[in-house]
């Protein structure tokens, strides 16, 4: 969710702990969480198990699609620790499962495993929300003989994620459900964004390395002029980046203020490049990334000294290379949907 970068493995040990120990309602703020629901009876419900067990962000931009249709989305979690009371994401634990239509996994980590292992009455989906590397899940084999539909954004993301899970079978794109409402594109001069990933691993999930490289390069732009805009991944911590301005609004909506891009390549990236915005990389040896995430790249540095010159230089891609990276843009929670309810 992953998201910017590879997750760590958490235990199953530790996660069957968690669900026991968050089991029933947990109360957060005052209100049980778990127990918000749409005021009329939704049409269909569709429980959510991510690598990242507390990373609603992933599940985030299908809800107004998901309220449009008439869906109840609920993401399955350990317990209530990850989970910020004004989170807008349902959530619920294996100790209280709503009645449900379907389960979606969107990885192959330890919890989504565990999910499909405890919810074996529920029709499976696999639909990726965030990039994975093409190397065969450990714990892919358990659960995707019951896989009535895989989905995936873009054609490269379904080349890569039929790898990670051994599938061997027709994958939907649907398109990426963050690009269905992109703002417009309208750069302020010198305005560079930076997209961090994760500096610490945390049980949510891991870490990219690159850190040092992208505070480097963001000191070495501020040094020749450019203001720099952060847009912070949800798990980053914020201490490192307060000495410039932190955007208050997610990192593909502040892009479009953004005459270039710069960060540790992750999910964003494809999103952010639809905007029209150009894209420097910063890449680490120990990084591990898909191709189509370098791709939508003007240019990648393994050096700070490299910045200001790769920043004046970047270009946007071409059409041909966003579409292979990113998938058909508008209306891709619809079709993400539409495969949902043939199920």
């Amino acid at each position: 969710m992953k998201s910017h970068h590879t997750t760590g493995p958490l235990s199953r040990r530790s996660l069957l702990l968690g669900a026991i120990s968050g089991a029933g309602l947990a109360v957060a703020g005052g209100a049980a969480h778990a127990a918000e629901r749409p005021a009329t009876t939704p049409r269909f419900r569709a429980l959510v198990a991510t690598n990242e067990p507390w990373g609603t962000y992933h599940v985030r931009p299908l809800l107004p699609e998901a309220k449009r249709l008439g869906w109840d989305v609920v993401q399955l979690v350990p317990d209530m620790s990850g989970i910020k009371p004004d989170d807008q994401v349902s959530v619920a634990t294996l100790g209280d499962v709503p009645e449900a239509d379907l389960l979606v996994v969107t990885g192959a980590g330890d919890w989504p495993a565990d999910c499909a292992a405890r919810l074996r009455d529920l029709p499976l989906v696999a639909s990726s929300l965030a990039y994975q590397l093409p190397v065969e899940a450990p714990r892919a084999a358990e659960f995707r003989g019951r896989l009535r539909a895989v989905t995936a954004s873009s054609p490269a993301e379904a080349k890569v994620y039929d790898d990670y899970l051994g599938v061997r079978r027709p994958i939907t794109v649907v398109g990426t459900p963050q690009t269905d409402d992109l703002p417009r594109h309208a750069p302020e001069p010198d305005t560079v964004l930076v997209l961090t990933s994760v500096t610490k691993s945390s049980e949510t999930g891991g870490s990219a390395p690159g850190a040092e490289l992208l505070l480097e390069a963001a000191e070495a732009l501020a040094a020749a002029g450019k203001r720099i805009v952060v847009g912070l991944h949800p798990r980053e911590d914020r201490s490192l980046w307060e000495r410039y301005e932190i955007s208050s609004v997610p990192s593909v909506q502040a892009s479009a203020r953004a005459e270039v891009a710069i960060g540790i390549p992750g999910t964003v990236f494809p999103v952010v490049a639809a905007m029209g915005v150009p894209l420097v990389g910063c890449t680490d040896s120990r990084l591990q990334v898909p191709d189509y995430l370098l791709s939508v790249c003007s240019s990648t540095i393994t050096g700070a000294q490299d910045a200001v010159a790769a920043v004046a230089e970047a270009k946007p891609v071409s059409r041909d290379v966003l579409y292979e990276a990113v998938g058909p843009i508008g209306g891709s929670a619809r079709r993400l949907f539409k495969v949902w309810r043939k199920i």
